[in-house]
């Protein structure tokens, strides 16, 4: 399996390095694209440093490579996750404005039919938030709010974290034991 994820600049980037740190351990081969916002929120809210990160990913392109493998239909991957995923890039998707390789790669999964899943984090949300959420669910994309399942009872808040990673995870049918099951 090959995924393309992107990690965009919204709080929550711990969402997306765990995400690689678990396809990695998984065997699941990666391609990262991380926004110029999410180097700065990786280095305000975590101890990672955009190298460890990248060293995560079986590839990575830059945000503004536009020339990169995934951003044609031709180059082959089993869908992507934005996590986390900004209002900007979410609208961006939304409205088919390719200026990034993350939108460009979405679009691209769009356009191929390929799964896409999104993890928006913000909060409130707004009229036109909710608008291009709908547009995007319309077109088949998960949208995926890191929202917690407390029935787990989380200790941690890496174990928050694995929940969200986990139902990602679950979405292209990746086994893991990121958080129990209901019922098991």
């Amino acid at each position: 399996m090959k995924l393309v994820i992107g990690i965009t600049g919204s709080t929550g980037v711990i969402y997306g390095v765990r995400a690689l740190e678990v396809l990695r351990e998984c065997g699941v081969e990666t391609h990262l694209v991380i926004t110029e916002w999410a180097k700065k929120c990786l280095a305000m809210e975590t101890n990672y440093t955009l190298d460890d990160v990248k060293n995560l990913a079986t590839q990575y392109s830059d945000d503004a490579n536009l020339a990169s493998g995934i951003s044609s239909g031709t180059y082959k991957t089993d869908g992507m996750i934005v996590i986390p995923c900004s209002m900007k890039t979410l609208s961006s998707i939304a409205n088919g404005y390719d200026e990034t390789l993350v939108a460009r790669a979405a679009g691209v999964t769009l356009k191929e039919s390929r799964r896409l899943v999104m993890v928006p984090r913000e909060t409130p949300l707004t009229a036109i938030n909710l608008e291009n959420m709908l547009k995007l669910a319309r077109l088949g994309v998960v949208i995926l709010p890191p929202v917690p399942g407390f029935y787990t009872k989380p200790k941690s808040i890496d174990e928050i974290v694995d929940h969200t990673v986990g139902k990602c995870l679950d979405q292209f049918s990746i086994e893991h034991n990121l958080y129990k099951r209901w019922g098991q």
